[in-house]
C-alpha cells in the first residue's frame, strides 16, 4: 500500500488498441504517476503523445517492468503469453487484453461493472480482459442477470473490421476504394472477389470480401465447426457471470463496419421478465444507454456509437413464442469498452487497491 501514485506500463502502445488506450489515459481521471510506453524494438525511441506530452517508446525487455505497479498488455496472444509472467515476476499486476489467460482458473476475467471483486483474487498476478465481442453485451446482461437470473443465450454478432486489428481496418478501406463508385459490382456471383483480387491480391485478414458483403466467420476453426470467437462468447460469458452451466449458442459475422461491434441477443431468464422492467433496469445501469423508440427510428447503430464509452441497447422486445425471454440489440465500440477502456478500468481498480 502506498500514498504515491502508482507507475503504469502500457505494452503495445503503438497498436490500434494501444492508440485508443493513450487517448483514454489522457482524458480519464489521472490516477497514475509515471506511465511507460512499451512496444517492440523497432518502435523504440518513437515519440507518442500522452497526457499532452511527447513520451519516448521503450523496447520490450524485462528491466522495463522494474518499479512498475500495473502493466497493461495490448499485444498478440503469443507476446502476452511470454511477457505477462515476466512482468508479474518483476512485481507488476498485469492486466492483459489478449486471449492467453482468459480461461485460466487462476486468472480472473473481469468487467468492472459486473464482477469487480474478482480482480482482487489473482494468484498469478494477472487479470484478463474479456474478448471484445463478449464485452459488447456484458454490461447489459450483467444488469439483467442480477434481477432475473440468466439461463440461456443465443447471440448473433456483427463484428467490425477493426476486430482484426489495423490490418483489418486497412483491408476494408482498400476494398471500399476498389468497389466505390462501381455500380456494376455485387450483381454477379464472384464479381466483387475478382475485382478485389485483381486490384489488391488475395492477402487479406478475412476469408472472403468484406466490402459489399457479410462474412459468417471470425476467428479460427475449432472442433464441430465452431469458430474461436463463438466459443469465446460462450466460455467467457459463463466465467464472468459465474454461471458455469449457462447455455450459449453464438454465430459471429464480420460486417463492413470500421469500428463498433453489434449483437442481436436472445436471452432467457429463470424469472418472469417484462420489457418495461428490463428497460428500467438498463436505464439505471451506469454504463448502458437505452435507445429504443422504433416509431421514431431510434435504435443503436455502429455509426452513431463509434467513439463512445457506454454500451448502447435498443430493439427491446418480448419474444413472442418463448416464456421468460427478452430480445435486444446491442452496440459497443470494440476498441474502447471492448478493449482499451475495460482494460483501463480494471487497472484503475488495482490502482485504488494499491493506494487505499
Amino acid at each position: 500500500m502506498t500514498t504515491a501514485k502508482p507507475t503504469l506500463a502500457l505494452v503495445g502502445a503503438t497498436g490500434a488498441v494501444g492508440t485508443v488506450m493513450r487517448q483514454i489515459l489522457s482524458t480519464r481521471e489521472d490516477v497514475w504517476g509515471e506511465i511507460r510506453l512499451i512496444a517492440s524494438a523497432r518502435s523504440a525511441g518513437k515519440l507518442l503523445e500522452l497526457r499532452g506530452e511527447q513520451v519516448a517508446v521503450l523496447a520490450l525487455a524485462p528491466e522495463v517492468f522494474d518499479g512498475v505497479d500495473v502493466a497493461m498488455f495490448d499485444v498478440p496472444d503469443e507476446v502476452s503469453a511470454q511477457w505477462a509472467p515476466i512482468a508479474a515476476a518483476r512485481g507488476a499486476v498485469v492486466v492483459d487484453n489478449s486471449g492467453s489467460f482468459r480461461m485460466d482458473p487462476d486468472v480472473p476475467l473481469v468487467v468492472p461493472e459486473v464482477n469487480p471483486d474478482a480482480a482482487r483474487n489473482r494468484p498469478k498476478g494477472i487479470i484478463s480482459n474479456p474478448n471484445c465481442t463478449t464485452l459488447t453485451m456484458m454490461d447489459a446482461l450483467g444488469a439483467l442477470h442480477r434481477r432475473w437470473t440468466l439461463t440461456e443465450l443465443v447471440v448473433s454478432s456483427y463484428q467490425a473490421a477493426s476486430g482484426a486489428g489495423q490490418p483489418g481496418i486497412d483491408r476494408l478501406y482498400d476494398e471500399l476504394e476498389v468497389v466505390g463508385g462501381n455500380r456494376e459490382l455485387g450483381q454477379q456471383a464472384g464479381d466483387v472477389r475478382a475485382a478485389l483480387s485483381n486490384k489488391l491480391g488475395d492477402d487479406s485478414p478475412f476469408p472472403a470480401p468484406l466490402a459489399l458483403n457479410v462474412v459468417p466467420w471470425a476467428g479460427s476453426l475449432r472442433e464441430g465447426g465452431w469458430s474461436s470467437e463463438e466459443l469465446k462468447v460462450r466460455n467467457e460469458s459463463r466465467k464472468i457471470l459465474e454461471i458455469p452451466d449457462l447455455k450459449v449458442s453464438a454465430t459471429c459475422v464480420r460486417v463492413p463496419v470500421v469500428t463498433t461491434h453489434s449483437l442481436a441477443v436472445h436471452a432467457v431468464f429463470a424469472e418472469d421478465i417484462t420489457v418495461e422492467a428490463a428497460r428500467q433496469a438498463l436505464v439505471e445501469a451506469p454504463s448502458v444507454v437505452v435507445l429504443d423508440d422504433p416509431d421514431a427510428g431510434e435504435f443503436p447503430t455502429p455509426s452513431d456509437v463509434v467513439g463512445s464509452d457506454p454500451t448502447f441497447v435498443g430493439r427491446l422486445r418480448q419474444a413472442l413464442d418463448f416464456p421468460n425471454t427478452l430480445d435486444l440489440f446491442v452496440c459497443g465500440d470494440n476498441l474502447r469498452k471492448g478493449a482499451a477502456l475495460n482494460t483501463a478500468q480494471i487497472a484503475e481498480l488495482v490502482a485504488r487497491e494499491l493506494t487505499d
